[in-house]
Formats: C-alpha cells, sequence, structure tokens
C-alpha cells in the first residue's frame, strides 16, 4: 500500500496542475484586454448598445453587482467584456471581449471569475460542453434575462437535434410538454458520469422518479438490474413505454434458446392470421403473462413450476 504513495502524489499533483492551466487559460483573454487598453465607462458603451439599456438594467447580473458593489458595478459592462478603450477607437470586435458567435473571443474564465465556486460548476471542466469549447452565453442570456437560465428544451435542441426527434416519437418522457426538462436528469456544468447524468448511473438516475422499480426483488431480471437502457429509451420511442423494440422482438434479443421464447412470430401469429391471435404475439405480446417483468417477490411455484415469481409472472 505504502509502495503506491508516490504514484497517488504524482498523479494528484499532475490532475491539480492541469486544472489551474486550464483554468489561467480561460482568464487569459480577460486579463490581457486589461493589460493592453484603459476602461472607458458603461455610458460609452450604451451610446452604440443602446438596445442592452432597459433591458440590462432589469438583467439578474445588474441587481447583483448593485447589491456587491465595488469594481463590478464601477466597471459596468466591462467587468465582463474588459476594457473598451480600443474598441471604442476602431469599432472591430476583436478589440472586445465578446461572448456570441462561433468565433467568439470570449470564453467561460469571464464567467468564472465569480460563479467558479458554485456547486454546479465544480465540475465544469470535467464535462462534454467544456470539451467542445460550448460558452455560458451560447445557453444563457446575460443581458436581458432576470433569471438568465437556459430556456429548455429549445437551447438543448439546438445542438441535440436526435433528442428533439426522439422526444417527438409517440412514446415520450413530457419534454416537450414541460413536465419534464433536460436539467432534471442532466447537469449541464459537468459530471463525472456518462452522458452528464445527476447521478452516478443511469439506473440511479431512473429510481429518483421510478422507485418501485428499484427492489430489492427475491427475483431479479438481470437487464433490469444492470442498466435500463437496454430496454427502454429514456429520451422517446415509437413503441410503448418508451421500448426500444416491440415486443416479444425486444424479449428474443436474450430468450431465444429453447420453447416459446424462441419461437417465430409473423403475421400467422396476428389476429388476421390462420393461427387466430396467439397472445404471444399481440396485444402485449410477453407481458399478457410476464407481467411482473422488472423483478418479483412472489414465491416459486413448486406445483407449476411456470406460475410463480421465478418466471416474473406474478
Amino acid at each position: 500500500m505504502h509502495g503506491n504513495e508516490p504514484i497517488s502524489k504524482l498523479l494528484l499533483f499532475m490532475q491539480l496542475t492541469v486544472l489551474a492551466v486550464m483554468l489561467l487559460l480561460g482568464l487569459s483573454t480577460h486579463v490581457i484586454a486589461e493589460e493592453s487598453a484603459s476602461f472607458v465607462g458603461s455610458e460609452t458603451c450604451l451610446e452604440c448598445h443602446e438596445q442592452h439599456a432597459e433591458t440590462y438594467k432589469q438583467s439578474l447580473h445588474t441587481q447583483a453587482w448593485q447589491s456587491i458593489g465595488g469594481q463590478y458595478l464601477e466597471s459596468g459592462c466591462e467587468s465582463c467584456h474588459g476594457p473598451g478603450e480600443k474598441h471604442v477607437e476602431s469599432n472591430d470586435k476583436a478589440d472586445i471581449i465578446y461572448y456570441s458567435g462561433k468565433n467568439a473571443s470570449g470564453n467561460t474564465g469571464a464567467c468564472l471569475a465569480c460563479h467558479a465556486d458554485f456547486p454546479e460548476l465544480a465540475l465544469w471542466e470535467m464535462g462534454a460542453h467544456a470539451d467542445n469549447n460550448v460558452s455560458c452565453a451560447a445557453c444563457h442570456s446575460i443581458h436581458e434575462e432576470t433569471q438568465p437560465t437556459a430556456n429548455q428544451p429549445e437551447v438543448c435542441f439546438n445542438c441535440h437535434r436526435d433528442k428533439r426527434a426522439e422526444a417527438n416519437k409517440p412514446s415520450h418522457h413530457p419534454i416537450i410538454e414541460g413536465k419534464v426538462s433536460c436539467s432534471d436528469c442532466h447537469n449541464p456544468h459537468g459530471t463525472l458520469s456518462e452522458g452528464l447524468l445527476r447521478a452516478d448511473s443511469k439506473n440511479e438516475l431512473c429510481y429518483t422518479c421510478h422507485a418501485e422499480k428499484r427492489g430489492p426483488f427475491l427475483w431479479e431480471h438481470p437487464p433490469v438490474e444492470e442498466d435500463c437502457t437496454t430496454c427502454h429509451a429514456p429520451h422517446g420511442s415509437r413503441h410503448n413505454n418508451l421500448l426500444t423494440s416491440r415486443v416479444p422482438n425486444l424479449c428474443q434479443d436474450c430468450h431465444d434458446w429453447s420453447r416459446h421464447p424462441g419461437s417465430v412470430y409473423d403475421a400467422n401469429s396476428s389476429f388476421s392470421g390462420s393461427g387466430g391471435g396467439s397472445n404471444r404475439f399481440v396485444a402485449r405480446s410477453c407481458l399478457n403473462c410476464h407481467g411482473a417483468i422488472h423483478g418479483s417477490n412472489a414465491p416459486h411455484n413448486p406445483d407449476s413450476p411456470y406460475n410463480g415469481g421465478h418466471y416474473f409472472v406474478r
């Protein structure tokens, strides 16, 4: 154990060094601008940017700076955009820190100067958005909103268009209805888990709402215990109950070795076929009998083994 201590300390030092460098890079444009130009005051800015004047007075940033005073209240616009002397002289975007557009010179460094201590941002540098150079202003309207929160789900759908399509499928979580927001499940500011999830695993996240599926059960269904998304598409599906494919096809992905789980069901198994409709194919298919598919606490039935909790029949 003691032999690994130097390696552990070295790894910790390297991680801290990387985080420090990334933070310094984030603040670099802000610092450079301050060193190479002088402040001109917010009144000068509003001579050209008058469209921001009234709405900005109602913004959360203005309210916050009025309460804390100091350099932020005195600097105004230039607290975030840097000294504006060169920009006033040249009228060139390149001479000011700006945040909109693909080639925006602004980055999260200026925002983190104030917001770095927020719990939601603790793992910003570990997240996919930081890795893809997504700036705060890409999601937040910092000038005009009283509460500059992102307009979900529309702002998320601007990039995640595949999720927009899924959320509009017949079976979906009520995302477009506004009952569930993207940030209920994801922390867009960074997490250590896959997909920026707000839990250590997909199952743990699902259990926050679907607690009845957690168990423990006497008879566990392995795919349920391992990963909910083995069977369910969380954003939306064209199949009932967010299933990734229709039953019995979904069940036969695993249960294909003997007896009826491996039977081939085709048009003859439907109501219009010669078979007159099989309860293993129509309606809820496998779930017509195996209703406790997430797990069962029913005892084993020695007189009728297939009519007990072992087979999730009850």
